[in-house]
């Protein structure tokens, strides 16, 4: 897993993890908005790594090696922890785990487990699997078809393909997978001070598990949605909200 940082000489460590279908370029427009006051760790998840071929492994996995490598560098402390959609289940998982202390913690239209039958958890999986596959074997026409062009710009269908070309098939597959079913533990105790889980106003309804599930688990979570902005759209859409949101986030406001 390929560390990216960026304002090294600041006090306030702030990690921020992208989502699945897309490398840490994602955050390429928060990163200049951010990076005068903040010290930056963006890490690029196995299996989206452009220089890395690792395959994606797990969500728990993922959420251990991030704590080793925050440990290994000093940093038993963080000032926030950001996460977005597949990046939200890796900032639950880290949270849960509690190696290291987290102040603040953002969890973006974050996927959270299934409370469903194992078997029925591996056919959504199955179904996710192959409308993604579909669109890396088949290219920018299928994707065309497999993603709403009403979300999704050409340019944006571009980069997926772009990303779908680097992924295995192993990756693919493990990502839904492991987001729908990775272990969490009953009751969640965590040693974060602040947490929020934010969505967009569009995405509510594919979002209403996630949020029950997060208010049930981490009931002391702050919601907070977002007009005008579809899923994951705030990095790219409007970096400059994302940005004032995740340094209101850091100072515990609302």
């Amino acid at each position: 897993m390929t560390i990216h940082e960026f304002g090294q000489g600041n006090g306030d460590v702030v990690v921020l993890i992208h989502p699945s279908l897309v490398m840490w370029d994602y955050f390429e427009y928060v990163i200049p908005l951010m990076q005068d006051r903040c010290h930056l760790v963006i890490p690029a998840l196995p299996g989206y790594d452009p220089d890395d071929t690792t395959d994606f492994t797990s969500v728990e996995q993922i959420a251990a090696e991030l704590a080793d490598w925050l440990t290994a560098q000093g940093h038993s402390e963080i000032a926030c922890l950001y996460g977005c959609s597949m990046g939200g289940s890796i900032v639950a998982r880290f949270l849960a785990d509690g190696r290291v202390k987290v102040r603040s913690a953002v969890i973006d239209g974050g996927i959270t487990p299934y409370p469903l039958p194992w078997i029925v958890t591996r056919l959504i999986a199955v179904r996710d699997f192959l409308l993604i596959y579909m669109g890396k074997a088949g290219g920018l026409k299928v994707l065309e078809k497999a993603f709403s062009t009403d979300a999704y710009s050409e340019e944006d269908l571009q980069y997926i393909a772009k990303v779908l070309k680097h992924a295995s098939a192993k990756t693919i597959w493990r990502t839904f997978d492991s987001c729908n079913n990775y272990a969490m533990p009953n009751p969640v105790t965590t040693n974060c001070d602040h947490i929020e889980y934010w969505y967009a106003k569009a995405e509510e309804k594919a979002r209403k598990a996630d949020i029950a599930y997060i208010r049930k688990r981490l009931p002391q979570t702050v919601f907070k949605v977002f007009e005008n902005v579809g899923h994951g759209g705030l990095a790219a859409l409007r970096p400059g909200l994302m940005a004032s949101e995740l340094i209101l986030a850091m100072n515990g406001s609302v």
